[in-house]
């Protein structure tokens, strides 16, 4: 089990059983979309988030992202990491059908998995060695010269990439931008992308 620092927040109390199992850390659930209006739990969180840093981690799919966004709009910038973990179809083992969209949630991951999400997205990993220093640095002209912003094929090419990177499909430029920044080097993400130009 390994220890990290900053504190995790996922969706709901299948995730926390699930993380508490991987990570050695304050697992927090948002309670679905009850994030949305419980003002004490986003009072919390804000708190949270400026002693010891937090890190988001939804589910991959329509549901994951709406929280998500809607915890960017609330939670200071600086004091939040977001870890995504990829697309797999399939069905947690606990329900008998699969979800809307058919895909495996963070209860459904791997600890692998999760925990390569983890690190990509800058957890702070106490009693170890120093994390290989993320943030590529990019910006919009960047992408937008790189031709995943702006262009005829730019999102046909975003989707293509976001699948080599093991990141959810359908996000924005935006929102692939500021993942990008987060989690990979200039030279992790320019030698990727190069497969597609």
């Amino acid at each position: 089990m390994r220890r990290i620092r900053e504190s995790i927040l996922v969706e709901g109390r299948y995730d926390v059983n699930k993380l508490k199992q991987i990570v050695d850390t304050q697992v927090i659930e948002t309670s679905g979309f009850g994030i949305f209006k419980n003002q004490e739990k986003r009072a919390l969180l804000r708190k949270i988030a400026s002693v010891r840093g937090l890190i988001v981690l939804t589910d991959s799919d329509g549901a994951g992202f709406l929280i998500r966004n809607h915890l960017r709009g609330i939670l200071p910038k600086d004091q939040v990491k977001h870890a995504y973990i990829p697309q797999v179809e399939g069905k947690e083992k606990r329900k008998e059908k699969a979800s809307k969209q058919g895909l495996l949630g963070v209860e459904g991951m791997e600890p692998s998995v999760i925990l390569c999400a983890l690190e990509r997205a800058g957890a702070t990993f106490l009693d170890e060695t120093a994390p290989v220093e993320r943030g590529a640095g990019f910006t919009k002209a960047e992408f937008f010269a790189l031709g995943l912003s702006g262009g005829v094929d730019s999102a046909a090419k975003r989707e293509a990439v976001l699948k080599a990177l093991d990141l959810p499909s359908g996000m924005t430029a935006n929102a692939m931008l500021e993942a990008v920044n987060l989690m990979f080097t200039r030279d992790e993400f320019l030698k990727i992308v190069g497969d597609f130009t």
